[in-house]
């Protein structure tokens, strides 16, 4: 039986907060102090365009480019980040459904949230199930309304079974609702509650992009065919433990077994 989250009180004073370790990154390059002193060094390189890809270029060499993002579609206006929104003050988001369907996106907004997929963003479970990270998602809404012109709204309280957390989200964009979906998210003790309940919302947000067309290759029994026989192959592993042995799905020439598992034949 589920019980409200609140009610847990065992499981919340398990629970202890933890701190976030700030990042060491830099992404832009800056003079050294010896470089000012002498000025018949090499000036410095003119600071990186912002985005992650930026990390390539300084001293990273290693990181392929592939796995860096910086946004190359920006398909909302400085115009729309300064315009005032809808009134929205004396909304009860837990219970409204303000500005469903009042007005569709621009064109160049649809071209952001309906683009196909690369197949090299397309993950493989070992259970064989595709999926896109979430991430990924919150990338594509970005690139379409620009960040803080969107976000999560909770439309229920959290639930927390023996084993699973589930919540109701809805997706409001621009001060408009977008979407509605329950998320959910598995959990093995009380020390895993927290990420549970985050991994809750982004699987919420992964169902509501679905209303906004964000990787509807992901649903489409044709293109989950195409790829399965095109993108994906099958490698028997075992358990170094029990010494169980069963098939595991990859990405074709993506092999990677992880423990506790092993390849074997």
């Amino acid at each position: 039986m589920i019980a409200p989250r609140t009610a847990l009180s065992l499981a919340s004073r398990r629970l202890v907060c933890r701190a976030c370790t700030p990042s060491a990154a830099r992404f832009y390059a800056t003079p050294s102090s010896s470089a000012k002193s002498n000025p018949t060094q090499t000036k410095a390189a003119a600071p990186a365009k912002a985005g992650y890809s930026s990390i390539a270029g300084n001293g990273n060499s290693n990181i392929p480019k592939n796995a860096t993002y910086e946004a190359t579609t920006i398909a909302h206006s400085d115009a729309d980040a300064g315009a005032p929104g809808p009134e929205i003050d004396n909304v009860d988001w837990a219970a409204s459904y303000h500005g469903i369907a009042s007005r569709p996106v621009t064109k160049a907004q649809f071209k952001v949230l309906m683009k196909p997929l690369e197949v090299t963003e397309i993950e493989v479970k070992p259970d064989g199930i595709v999926y896109l990270p979430e991430i990924k998602y919150r990338r594509r809404l970005n690139e379409a309304f620009g960040p803080m012109g969107w976000g999560m709204i909770p439309k229920s309280e959290t639930q927390v079974g023996e084993n699973i957390v589930t919540r109701e989200y809805a997706l409001i964009v621009n001060g408009r609702f977008v979407a509605q979906a329950q998320g959910e998210n598995s959990y093995f003790g009380a020390d895993q509650l927290p990420a549970a309940v985050e991994g809750c919302k982004s699987n919420a947000l992964m169902r509501c992009c679905k209303d906004l067309g964000i990787a509807s290759e992901l649903w489409d029994p044709t293109f989950l065919r195409w790829f399965k026989k095109t993108h994906m192959e099958t490698a028997w592993v075992e358990h170094t433990t029990t010494k169980k042995k069963r098939q595991h799905w990859f990405r074709r020439g993506e092999v990677d077994v992880a423990y506790p598992y092993k390849l074997t034949k």
